[in-house]
């Protein structure tokens, strides 16, 4: 069976696929995202596919690992680089990596929110620079967290974890979503339910946790963006085009709302060269889940996901289609 990996991924995880019988192990030579072309010819003849979230996993796609192939496991909780349909039509079971990533990424968005209120990056910036400074009352003003309110926008596991970070600096927490969360947990974060509209009008920080899909593609355009407090920040640590990042460029140089902390971005690795100047904006290389611990996990639940169904198990975390 041929187990296909295209880019390198921390060593536990190739050595579970080097010691499982029958596995026959390819990687990919180049540690960067890979063209269509080269990787279309990495994955020919694939039994499993173990792709990242810049891989197209389309009918292209299909078509070039051709009829042997079982599997696609994605080291990443989102799937929007996967035709999962497509993959269906052809009894290709997707798999992703919820869960072991949660903690990361929480902790990342907590890190932003921090980073935009308190000015830390703008701060940093100035001294690397070796512009004059001195100490006063009034100098690089930032604002805190107690008592100020958060808005969750999705509270899956991550938007979750965001919350019980954010209620130990007291923040109260709002949330907004597809559907109510049980009302055990919102009673253990003390988090109110309440429409989109009403989450960006009260907000001081709105916190980006869904998914990225056709609905959410540009969710906070002009018009949303305008809806915000003009001392609230805005945070996204979920997708890139789940903000339009022209309309957010605009709004932070105009005053529309204070801030924003951003991990992800619309063409990534490319960032809207608006957003480069400005100081109230805080750009990180897609980050969040960028622990030695978490990487390493990630890339071991792909690889169990792609031998249990190469050897006809049930896969552990499979995407529905």
């Amino acid at each position: 069976m041929r187990v296909v990996v295209t880019r390198r991924v921390p060593e536990p995880a190739l050595e579970l696929l080097r010691a499982a019988d029958g596995v026959e192990l390819r990687v990919s030579p180049h540690d960067r995202a890979l063209e269509p072309a080269e990787l279309h010819g990495t994955i020919a003849g694939a039994d499993a596919v173990v792709t990242m979230l810049h891989d197209r996993v389309d009918d292209a796609f299909l078509d070039a690992a051709g009829g042997a192939l079982r599997v696609v496991a994605n080291v990443a909780v989102g799937y929007d680089n996967i035709d999962v349909p497509a993959c269906a039509r052809r009894s290709v079971t997707v798999t992703n990596t919820p869960g072991v990533l949660t903690d990361a990424t929480a902790d990342l968005a907590i890190a932003l929110i921090l980073m935009t209120t308190r000015r830390l990056a703008e701060g940093e910036r100035l001294l690397r620079s070796q512009a004059p400074w001195s100490w006063s009352m009034s100098f690089m003003l930032g604002t805190g967290l107690q008592g100020k309110r958060l808005g969750i926008v999705g509270l899956g596991q991550i938007g979750t974890a965001t919350a019980r970070r954010a209620r130990a600096f007291g923040m109260e927490v709002v949330y907004s979503g597809r559907r109510r969360a049980p009302e055990p947990l919102e009673a253990e974060l003390a988090a109110t339910y309440v429409a989109f509209d009403e989450l960006l009008a009260t907000s001081d920080v709105v916190s980006l946790h869904c998914p990225l899909s056709a609905d959410t593609r540009h969710l906070v355009g002009a018009d949303r963006l305008r809806q915000m407090k003009p001392t609230a920040h805005l945070v996204n640590t979920t997708r890139g085009p789940v903000v339009d990042e022209a309309a957010l460029a605009e709004a932070l140089a105009s005053g529309v709302i204070a801030g924003a902390g951003l991990d992800v971005f619309e063409r990534e690795p490319e960032v809207h060269p608006a957003l480069i100047p400005l100081d109230n904006v805080v750009l990180i290389p897609h980050l969040g889940s960028a622990t030695i611990e978490t990487r390493t996990a990630m890339a071991v639940l792909a690889a169990r996901n792609a031998l249990a169904v190469v050897s006809g198990r049930p896969p552990l975390t499979p995407v529905a289609p």
